[in-house]
């Protein structure tokens, strides 16, 4: 990976973005699904959703906003388009749905913002740039699942909408080692930085001092 990643500087890629003035903690689909037994979408995440819980205590103790993003689809998943007919695992988000809920940790606390999306990116059809707008915030650590979806989508759409994303790789997850790897070092390479848990939780840390 850091040979392929040399490559890509040598090429005029990789640049490195940095924190901005004012931050804020996205958390991408960290529910149920894919953490219980018999969900289609089940992944070895645990780890990783360990670690966003950690990063998103971190941010709580720093007076760092926290938003949080789920997927819910109307009953019969009309409102799901195309991306549902991609993949019907996603039925499993229909309104109602336990899957759709939030793990005990990283779970929301009464006023922070859970923006409800139906497709990839957590910017697509929803409020979630203007949200972040109104409290002048120009930087999101990003961290959740999948990072080869979901991840992804939301880091791309961040760096196309002005914001400098900052992906948390421990605190990302996908179904297969591979996939989690590849997507991340393409990211780093064209779209967005990739920090480690400890990295991003001292520069938390630092907006608190």
């Amino acid at each position: 990976m850091t040979d392929t990643l040399g490559s890509y500087r040598e090429s005029g890629f990789a640049g490195d973005l940095g924190p901005g003035r004012s931050a804020a903690v996205l958390v991408v689909d960290v529910v149920q699904a894919y953490l219980v037994d018999g969900s289609p979408l089940r992944a070895p995440v645990e780890d990783a959703v360990a670690a966003a819980a950690t990063l998103v205590a971190a941010a709580r103790e720093a007076e760092v906003p926290v938003v949080f993003t789920r997927v819910s689809y109307q009953a019969g998943g009309a409102d799901g388009g195309l991306f549902m007919r991609k993949i019907p695992a996603l039925n499993v988000f229909e309104e109602g749905s336990e899957l759709g809920d939030f793990p005990s940790a990283p779970r929301p606390t009464a006023g922070e913002t859970v923006v409800t999306k139906q497709y990839a990116s957590a910017f697509f059809g929803t409020s979630l740039a203007a949200t972040l707008t109104a409290r002048g915030v120009d930087t999101l650590y990003i961290c959740g699942l999948t990072t080869s979806g979901c991840i992804r989508a939301s880091a791309t759409d961040a760096l196309q909408h002005g914001f400098r994303p900052l992906v948390v790789a421990d605190a990302c997850g996908d179904r297969e080692a591979g996939m989690h790897e590849s997507n991340l070092l393409d990211l780093r390479a064209k779209y967005a930085d990739v920090l480690t848990l400890d990295e991003a939780v001292g520069q938390l840390g630092g907006v608190a001092d």
